[in-house]
């Protein structure tokens, strides 16, 4: 880690990396930005899979007094990782043949039609707790007629996956053992909210006069306005909602899993301890002896104790880990290895036929309608993560260590 404090900065800038040069250039920039903010508590962190993002970078991490920013969330809200172990042991399971191929691709097919993926959405509502919850105390949300859509098209995608890097993973540990990963946030839902709020936060900030510049794109709601209380309540909305969209997805999953192992192994399916957190959201904690808000766009919380997923990029690594309650990053890891190539670059950089023949090297078996757009996210797009796990030592503890075996994506 680095510290930059110098005449462009208000407060420091803490970078869990080695050095000036492996930073986007655009990304040191945006650091400058958040450092300039006014209400700022003690500095501006970058996890060590830090890289360009809207207003902030991804892999930022803030604490501000009194006020939220929407984008400093960003349009994901609550986009996170669910994890589940299981109790059977990949050599029993790898050679196995059904009538749809191995029983790994025949998993992977049966999440492929189960589970709505990039666009799609179930043709009938969905239940959905978060939801009729939500309904039940609409008073919250009615001030906001331009979003209320929202909570009836929620009971049409609960459940469904979305696209970009959202990911159903099969993963084997580094005892053998089969386990479940999830990647997916709040759906539409988490956009609109956020381009609503910061739409708001932008007209309210010309009003005041506000030293935090438009183009910065970092207008902020002070959390005693009815503006910034609004967002708050609709924040926590979409982060409950991409809780339980985690949540159903991995029952799915989980139930695909026991029924097809069970039915051509004969060995029970047993599920271990769940992991489900979010990594774009801010809340309401205390460091340093001061109540502030920290946002973690890209970023997981790992207090002391505290379990959580760090993935890695499909045909790559993705770790379990504990938290340290590192201070110094407000209790805070990255979420993940992070880009080394933008969409747009890793599919200039890599051809399909590359990125599948990597896959087919590694036995990793791919579900995806269309694989023309596939080098978006290969592993060769994105950052080693074992040097991001290692420039983060001081954060986490590793506990399991996963490699993909097969991944649905959108």
């Amino acid at each position: 880690m680095f510290v930059i404090f110098n005449e462009n900065t208000r407060f420091p800038i803490k970078i869990w990396l080695e050095n000036e040069k492996q930073l986007e250039e655009s990304c040191l920039e945006q650091a400058y930005h958040l450092s300039q903010l006014p209400f700022l508590h003690k500095w501006v962190c970058l996890m060590p899979d830090t890289h360009t993002g809207k207003g902030m970078p991804i892999g930022g991490v803030i604490a501000a007094k009194d006020v939220i920013i929407p984008n400093a969330v960003g349009v994901d809200i609550g986009c996170g990782m669910d994890f589940i172990p299981t109790n059977i042991h990949m050599g029993d399971v790898r050679q196995i043949q059904t009538g749809n191929g191995t029983l790994i691709q025949a998993i992977v097919g049966n999440i492929m039609r189960t589970i709505p993926l990039n666009m799609e959405r179930y043709k009938m509502p969905q239940e959905s707790a978060v939801l009729d919850l939500a309904k039940q105390e609409l008073e919250k949300y009615e001030k906001e007629r331009e979003l209320l859509p929202l909570i009836e098209d929620g009971y049409f995608q609960v459940g469904s996956l979305g696209g970009g890097n959202h990911f159903i993973e099969l993963q084997e540990d580094e005892e053998g053992f089969l386990c479940i990963m999830i990647h997916s946030g709040s759906r539409h839902m988490g956009k609109a909210v956020c381009d609503y709020f910061h739409n708001r936060a932008r007209e309210l900030n010309r009003l005041w006069y506000s030293e935090v510049k438009d183009e910065y794109r970092l207008s902020f709601l002070p959390v005693a306005s009815p503006e910034g209380q609004q967002y708050i309540h609709w924040m926590n909305l979409a982060m409950d909602y991409a809780f339980e969209n985690r949540a159903r997805m991995l029952d799915k999953t989980c139930a695909i899993v026991k029924e097809l192992t069970e039915k051509h192994t004969g060995h029970k399916v047993e599920f271990g301890e769940e992991i489900n957190c979010h990594h774009n959201y801010a809340s309401l904690e205390n460091h340093y002896d001061v109540n502030v808000w920290v946002h973690r766009k890209g970023a997981t919380r790992v207090r002391e104790g505290e379990l959580a997923v760090i993935p890695g990029a499909m045909g790559s690594y993705s770790y379990v880990v504990e938290g340290k309650g590192c201070r110094e990053s407000f209790c805070t890891s990255s979420h993940g290895a992070g880009r080394s190539y933008s969409r747009k670059g890793a599919m200039q950089a890599f051809t399909t036929e590359k990125v599948m023949v990597d896959l087919k090297s590694q036995g990793v078996i791919l579900g995806k309608r269309k694989k023309n757009d596939v080098a978006e996210e290969c592993r060769f797009a994105y950052k080693d993560i074992e040097q991001v796990m290692m420039q983060q030592a001081d954060m986490v503890t590793p506990l399991r260590k996963l490699k993909t075996v097969g991944v649905v994506k959108g």
